[in-house]
């Protein structure tokens, strides 16, 4: 069989190695927490002490480690708690995926000290090329972006910090914009005015806040008066 059609989930328990052969792709759906099912992944109902080898695990010993020979049981606790292997084009594209996620994050969190304005997000991807960063895929891209902009100061120029903002609206416009605002930072204070209009002070990320400017913008047509507070 072709390994790019299939990979080892394994486990290590009292000592003794469980293996499975699985469809890469739907295994790693289940690992991420995508819904699908151990039938879709499992591609045998066989459990090994060595796939390479083609050596089974007797049925006596799945019993006393698992308390069942069903292979469905054992291959769902085996996915759930054991290590999935994944192919070269899995690794790529995972890498990819948490690269943008990256580049997103730091674009929309920093500023370039000199202008006060994100850098693009192009600018970022070079400058991480041109210091060789190394990604990996299942580390959460938020706390990897905090080691790489220390390592990017040298060669791309950042900063990070909050801003807050000052913001009036027509009551029609709350609503919707009370999740936009929630969604970009932190809400600090916020009053109805006795003409029925809205008052809040927000906090956003450096960078972000431009953004978050000018979605409010045109949530509220035009309608709306935002200040940068000191």
């Amino acid at each position: 069989m072709d390994r790019d059609h299939f990979t080892i989930a394994r486990l290590t328990r009292g000592g003794e190695t469980y293996e499975i052969l699985v469809d890469p792709d739907n295994a790693l759906k289940l690992k991420l927490g995508e819904t699908t099912s151990v039938r879709k992944v499992l591609l045998y109902d066989t459990i090994y002490r060595d796939s390479k080898k083609g050596t089974r695990t007797s049925e006596e010993q799945l019993l006393k480690t698992f308390k069942t020979t069903d292979p469905l049981e054992i291959a769902s606790i085996i996915l759930k708690q054991g290590e999935i292997q994944i192919t070269s084009e899995q690794r790529r594209r995972l890498i990819e995926d948490k690269r943008k996620q990256i580049v997103e994050f730091i674009s929309k969190n920093s500023v370039d000290p000199r202008t006060n304005a994100p850098h693009p997000p192009m600018r970022i991807e070079n400058a991480m090329e041109e210091i060789d960063v190394s990604i990996d895929p299942f580390i959460d891209a938020k706390e990897q972006a905090k080691t790489i902009i220390e390592k990017l100061r040298p060669v791309l120029p950042l900063k990070i910090g909050t801003t807050r903002l000052a913001i009036r609206m027509p009551a029609p416009f709350v609503g919707k914009a009370y999740g936009l605002i929630k969604s970009y930072g932190n809400l600090i204070r916020e009053e109805w005015q006795k003409d029925g209009s809205w008052t809040c002070v927000a906090e956003a990320s450096t960078g972000a806040h431009l953004e978050l400017m000018d979605k409010l913008n045109k949530l509220c047509a035009g309608r709306v008066e935002i200040s940068l507070m000191e």
